[in-house]
C-alpha cells in the first residue's frame, strides 16, 4: 500500500481552518473557472488526486498549510468533502505550544490584507472567511505571465505580494491593472526583486 494514503483523512471541506489571513479572489475565480470545465468524472479524479496537506492540532481540528486558494474554490462550487494528507498530529499541544510549533515549521501566516502582521485571534476560523489581498492575486498573475518562478519557499508568492504592495499603488492596480501587471512584470525583473524565491532577470513565458 502506498504509505502516503495511509494518511489520507475524508474530511468535511467547511470544517478544515486556514493557516493564512487572506487568498487572491483572482486565483479563487480562476480555479473555479477550471472546475466548472470539468466533467464530472473529472472532477471526482481530481478530487481524489489533489490532497489538502495538513496537520491535527488542539481540539482535534484540523488545518491546512496550503491549497487555501483551492479550499475556497471549491466551497463556493458547493463541495462537501475531500482529502486531507496528515503530516504532523500536535493534537496533545496546548493552544499557544501548537501556534509557537507552527511558526517554527513556516506553517503560518499571520499578515493582513495590508500586509500588516496581525494576532492569532484574528485568524480566520473558515476558509471562507478568507479576506482577499489584491496584490497576493496579482503576485498569480505575475508568476502566471513569467515574471518569477514557482519556489517551494513557505508563502513565497505572499512575499511577492508585499514587494509589489510597497511599490504599486492600490489605485493603479484597481483603476488600471494592466498598466499595474506591466509594472509589476518589470519590477520582478528588476535588482531590487532579487533577493525573492523564483527570482529571474528573464522572463518565462514571453513577457
Amino acid at each position: 500500500m502506498d504509505t502516503k494514503k495511509q494518511h489520507l483523512v475524508k474530511v468535511e471541506l467547511i470544517a478544515l481552518r486556514p493557516t493564512q489571513m487572506t487568498v487572491g479572489f483572482t486565483e479563487v475565480q480562476a480555479k473555479k473557472a477550471t472546475w466548472e470545465h470539468l466533467k464530472h468524472q473529472e472532477k471526482k479524479d481530481f478530487l481524489d488526486d489533489h490532497w489538502f496537506p495538513g496537520v491535527l492540532g488542539p481540539k482535534e481540528h484540523y488545518y491546512i498549510i496550503d491549497h487555501h486558494h483551492l479550499g475556497m474554490a471549491l466551497l463556493e462550487e458547493g463541495v462537501e468533502h475531500t482529502h486531507l494528507i496528515l503530516l504532523k498530529d500536535f493534537s496533545q499541544l496546548d493552544s499557544d505550544e501548537f501556534w509557537t510549533v507552527m511558526e517554527h515549521h513556516q506553517w503560518l501566516h499571520l499578515y493582513d490584507a495590508q500586509g500588516k502582521r496581525c494576532d492569532i485571534s484574528a485568524l480566520p476560523k473558515k476558509i471562507d472567511q478568507l479576506s482577499n489581498d489584491p496584490y497576493r492575486s496579482l503576485a498569480s498573475t505575475v508568476r502566471h505571465g513569467g515574471g518569477f518562478v514557482k519556489d517551494t519557499t513557505p508563502f513565497a508568492e505572499f512575499l511577492w505580494a508585499d514587494f509589489f504592495r510597497r511599490r504599486i499603488k492600490l489605485a493603479m492596480l484597481a483603476k488600471q491593472p494592466e498598466v499595474a501587471l506591466q509594472t509589476a512584470l518589470t519590477l520582478a525583473h528588476s535588482p531590487s526583486a532579487a533577493h525573492l524565491p523564483g527570482w529571474s532577470e528573464q522572463s518565462h513565458n514571453g513577457f
